[in-house]
């Protein structure tokens, strides 16, 4: 697997000119669940850490419920620089960019990978040879489980997006729950 050093050298895009750091994955490296968001925001890419902002809070919340401790699970991201503004990822960074997720998986080895949102459920999909989709039809996959050679694939919301709609927190739960039974079997 890549050394956090050599990642925070990494120059393969343009986003090593506006990011504070390139942030590694963390957590437990024999984890069966593997946690995939887009890219880390801006206080994430302040403090160096996965899930620290708002949207880290929003997952400590459904974490707790569903009795999953963040020391059981690995998190990382598809972008392991801020984009700024928030913008969506390019192709050329998502491609450049997945080759160190690409390394995580191997070394990590889950059971159960959890894409976050509509662009790393998209890379993981078409890593794994399963259907391509719309971003109109991404919704339709969410808390639905899809194997591979390899593991099972359970794409979820990101848990900002229950930030700003709070009807999205009943079923997010739901979904976080069956990814605790979906650990045991």
């Amino acid at each position: 697997m890549y050394s956090k050093k050599e990642l925070q050298n990494c120059k393969l895009c343009e986003l090593y000119r506006t990011r504070l750091n390139a942030l590694a994955g963390e957590g437990n490296k024999n984890a069966n669940i593997m946690l995939i968001a887009q890219a880390p925001g801006k206080l994430e890419d302040k403090e160096n850490k996965m899930f620290v902002g708002p949207s880290g809070k929003m997952l400590d919340k459904l974490l707790l419920h569903t009795q999953i401790s963040r020391d059981e699970i690995y998190m990382t991201n598809l972008i392991k620089c801020n984009l700024p503004q928030n913008r969506r990822p390019k192709q050329r960074e998502i491609k450049v960019c997945s080759q160190y997720l690409d390394m995580e998986i191997s070394e990590i080895e889950p059971k159960i990978i959890v894409p976050l949102g509509y662009y790393a459920t998209k890379y993981i999909f078409e890593k794994n040879g399963l259907r391509e989709f719309s971003k109109k039809e991404f919704p339709a996959l969410i808390g639905k489980i899809f194997i591979s050679e390899n593991y099972k694939i359970f794409p979820l919301s990101h848990p900002a997006s229950i930030l700003y709609h709070n009807e999205f927190i009943f079923k997010s739960l739901e979904n976080f729950s069956k990814l605790k039974k979906m650990e045991r079997n």
